[in-house]
């Protein structure tokens, strides 16, 4: 299980999102992310990958949804569980990522996996969001969250989805 995070640039006019370009094959440009350690919550992996590869702290502020296409990553099946995240400051590429830059979500460079997609979802919920309606994709590419935050488990890390 991988976890992956659009990190909204809260400093940058137009909300910028950050890509990185990955330092092992395949190599391109992709959202940063990484795999879930054994003993770790998602939102933990999240912000764990995070620093590691941009810098960055960042606050996850939604769950964009659950990807599990077996096709998405050419290295094996792996499913990809992708945040909506803020955060401020200048994004620099470590750990697997030689670079991390900030790019307008509507012109990004060529992606790997099937992070285009994912990218497309995103835009979409960003459209609806600013125009006032709900925060997360319901489609069928994507597992919409199952349950509502009041519903997390005692001493969870959950993450809220507004509406």
């Amino acid at each position: 299980v991988a976890v992956d995070v659009i990190i909204e640039l809260l400093d940058l006019p137009a909300r910028r999102i950050v890509l990185i370009e990955r330092a092992n094959p395949p190599h391109g440009w992709a959202l940063p992310g990484g795999f879930v350690d054994v003993g770790e919550t998602l939102e933990q992996a999240a912000r764990r990958e995070m620093r590691e590869e941009t810098g960055l702290d960042v606050h996850l502020t939604a769950l964009l949804g659950c990807y599990s296409n077996p096709a998405r990553d050419p290295l094996g099946h792996t499913i990809g569980i992708v945040f909506i995240g803020e955060a401020s400051g200048q994004p620099v590429g470590g750990d697997d990522a030689a670079l991390a830059r900030a790019f307008d979500p509507l012109s990004p460079p060529p992606l790997a996996f099937d992070h285009a997609d994912i990218l497309r979802d995103y835009v979409a919920v960003r459209a609806r969001r600013e125009h006032g309606g709900a925060e997360v994709r319901h489609g069928a590419s994507v597992c919409a969250p199952a349950f509502p935050p009041a519903a997390a488990p005692p001493g969870s890390e959950g993450v809220t989805v507004t509406e």
